[in-house]
C-alpha cells in the first residue's frame, strides 16, 4: 500500500512541475487529484492498521484473563487439603493429651452380686403362682360357670382380673368353665374358684 502511495506522490510532483513549465492548468488539477488519492489511501491504510491493533489487544487481554483464572480441578484439590489441615489442627498430637481429670472414666460393669437381686426378682416375677386347693363343693359350682377370668399366654393359671401377679402382663379374658376345660388351673394367689363359688352360693 505504501509503495502505491509513494508512486502517486511522485507522479503528482512530476505533473506539478510539468504544469509550472508548460503553464497548463490541466496538469495542475491532475497533480492535485493524484495527491488527494494518495492521501485517501494513507487514511485507509491507517484505519486498517488501527483495527488490527485493537483486535490483537483484545485477544491478548482475553488470553491473560484465561491464564489468571485458576482451574476448577486445582481449586477442588486445594479445598480438601485445607479441610485436612483444619481437621489435623483439631486433633492433639501424640503425647499432648489433656489433663487426666478431663478424661471421662470408663463405664465399669457392676459386680455380679449387685445384679443378682434384679435377676432374682425377675425370676420370681416370671414364676407362675401355685395352684389353688379347690374343695369338691366349690369345684361343682365353678366348673359350669361362665364368669370371666383371665389367663396369660404361656402360663398355666387362670386369675381374677384384680390379681396382683398380672400387673404389667397382657391378659386374655375367658370363661372360668372354658378355662378349666382347656387345662388351666386356678391361681393360689387370688383364689378365683373360692371367690366365684362364694359369689354364686
Amino acid at each position: 500500500m505504501l509503495y502505491i502511495v509513494l508512486v502517486l506522490v511522485l507522479a503528482a510532483l512530476g505533473l506539478l512541475v510539468t504544469a509550472l513549465i508548460t503553464g497548463s492548468s490541466l496538469w495542475a488539477w491532475v497533480s492535485i487529484g493524484l495527491s488527494v488519492l494518495a492521501g485517501l489511501l494513507l487514511l485507509v491504510d491507517w484505519l486498517r492498521r488501527r483495527k488490527s491493533a485493537d483486535r490483537d489487544a483484545d485477544t491478548g487481554a482475553e488470553a491473560d484473563s484465561d491464564e489468571e483464572k485458576p482451574e476448577p480441578e486445582e481449586k477442588d484439590k486445594a479445598a480438601p487439603a485445607e479441610s485436612d489441615a483444619e481437621q489435623t489442627t483439631l486433633l492433639p498430637a501424640t503425647g499432648e493429651l489433656g489433663d487426666p481429670a478431663d478424661v471421662p472414666e470408663p463405664d465399669v460393669e457392676k459386680p455380679v452380686s449387685e445384679s443378682e437381686p434384679q435377676s432374682e426378682a425377675k425370676a420370681v416375677r416370671d414364676t407362675p403362682p401355685g395352684v389353688e386347693e379347690t374343695s369338691p363343693e366349690d369345684l361343682e359350682v365353678v366348673k359350669d360357670l361362665e364368669d370371666e377370668v383371665v389367663v396369660v399366654d404361656e402360663y398355666p393359671r387362670y386369675h381374677l382380673v384384680d390379681c396382683g401377679w398380672l400387673s404389667g402382663r397382657d391378659t386374655i379374658p375367658i370363661g372360668v368353665g372354658e378355662a378349666r376345660q382347656l387345662g388351666f388351673t386356678p391361681c393360689a394367689r387370688c383364689g378365683p374358684d373360692a371367690v366365684l363359688a362364694a359369689a354364686h352360693r
